[in-house]
């Protein structure tokens, strides 16, 4: 009886599928504000999230408003401080979270549905998003506190890297600067920056609002409005500046006290909407993106033991973002590590991925792709990337099959159209001054 059961068992995991889609909803609020929502009835809960085209692409000069704004808005609301904002939301349970990126500043609540506890939340919510008083004396102690994360980033190599490699790689756009800025910027601005960068891109017109969870699709129009409200209509902003590739590689040598070198190398890749998105993800899963079963972890670690950690990746935005290998090493190895990471890509430029490398990455990724969706917070964080760089609401039903029908030409293809090995920039942090 046992091992008829368990044979049922068996046939019933193999007969549901992998991945049976989203079933999304969308709409657009009064005053033009996006809505994606997806109901998920097995725990009594929400996730929201509200985006704004509000990154620190929108900076200008000013590099590290964007994330200051952010920080600032749960620092106090009307007669609330900084302290009363968390327990309002501590009180009826809930986690309110801010992030930004280049693209977007992205708000978020976790909360119950019980109304006792869900109005109070998104209340104060609503307030922090809408209403903050971004207050003289919150600006100065939080922008002290970002410069004090600066001149610590000063004394971390990875660090260090990364932010010369965004700046030799981007150049004067927008994407050459991290989103938690500048020293000198920081210490020039002032509170009325803040304030007027929240007028201008918190508005409805670039706004995202998220919603997953145990409601029904008129709770969530209810609330959805009721954000979208909150806010002025506002006007879109202009879409950022292209992307210049580069016209030759550089190298970039910057001493640091170390035992190690800090080595990134790359170039510009590819953006969120991009005909070359999935033959390039794919590739890079098989060059570096797959931990121990990728081409640079077998030469590089593996092979010669140089590094305990090497990798790639891409990068994806809403122009295109970079595509990087990185590493560290002894001082000593820095120069072979430069000449392999070097090789290899220019190798797989040429000769793309073999067969079985290309059918394991298929795998592995496929496989791996409902983990990636196997909760409400990924799969509003998801559903954010979708109305953030408004990709077609299809994109998760499509992905399997978009990653299972790139071949080994397509990937060369794509990888020899885009990615050019004569071109890199290699940033290289660590020994003495050269």
């Amino acid at each position: 009886m046992f091992a008829d059961f368990t044979r049922a068992l068996v046939l019933l995991v193999v007969a549901v599928p992998a991945w049976a889609g989203l079933p999304i909803q969308h709409w657009e609020t009064a005053n033009g504000a996006r809505v994606l929502f997806v109901e998920a009835h097995s725990l009594p809960m929400v996730d929201v999230r509200v985006s704004f085209d509000a990154g620190s692409a929108r900076d200008g000069a000013r590099h590290g408003l964007a994330s200051l704004t952010s920080t600032l808005l749960d620092q106090g609301t009307g007669e609330r401080d900084a302290q009363a904002v968390a327990e309002a939301f501590e009180n009826v349970g809930a986690h309110f979270g801010a992030s930004v990126s280049q693209d977007a500043v992205t708000l978020s609540l976790r909360s119950l549905v019980d109304a006792a506890r869900l109005q109070p939340a998104l209340d104060t919510f609503t307030a922090v998003m809408a209403q903050p008083r971004l207050a003289d004396e919150d600006f100065s102690r939080e922008r002290e506190r970002v410069l004090l994360g600066l001149r610590a980033a000063e004394q971390q190599p990875g660090e260090v890297a990364r932010r010369a490699f965004y700046k030799a790689l981007y150049g004067d756009h927008p994407y050459a600067f991290q989103p938690d800025g500048e020293a000198e910027a920081l210490q020039g601005m002032t509170v009325a920056d803040v304030r007027a960068f929240h007028q201008r891109h918190y508005v409805a017109a670039s706004m995202v609002i998220v919603l997953v969870g145990d409601l029904s699709r008129e709770q969530a129009g209810r609330i959805a409005e009721g954000l979208a409200s909150a806010v002025p209509r506002g006007e879109p902003l202009s879409p950022l500046p292209p992307v210049a590739e580069l016209a030759e590689g550089k190298t970039v040598h910057i001493p640091f006290p170390s035992t190690q070198a800090t080595i990134l190398a790359g170039q510009v890749g590819m953006a969120r909407i991009d005909k070359d998105y999935f033959p390039l993800y794919v590739g890079n899963h098989v060059l570096g993106g797959s931990g121990f079963s990728s081409r640079l972890v077998e030469e590089i670690r593996e092979k010669r033991g140089l590094a305990y950690s090497v990798y790639s990746y891409l990068m994806p935005m809403a122009v295109p973002g970079p595509f990087l290998m990185g590493m560290q090493t002894k001082l000593d190895q820095a120069e072979q590590a430069e000449g392999l990471l070097r090789g290899n890509l220019a190798r797989f430029v040429e000769e793309g991925p073999s067969a079985a490398e290309l059918e394991h990455a298929q795998k592995n990724i496929i496989g791996g792709f409902p983990l990636r969706l196997d909760s409400n917070r990924e799969i509003a964080d998801w559903l954010s990337i979708l109305g953030i760089y408004r990709l077609p609401l299809d994109f998760l039903d499509r992905y399997p099959g978009q990653v299972k029908a790139a071949t080994p030409e397509t990937v060369r293809a794509a990888w020899q159209r885009r990615i050019h090995p004569d071109k890199i920039v290699m940033v290289i942090v660590g020994g003495p001054q050269q």
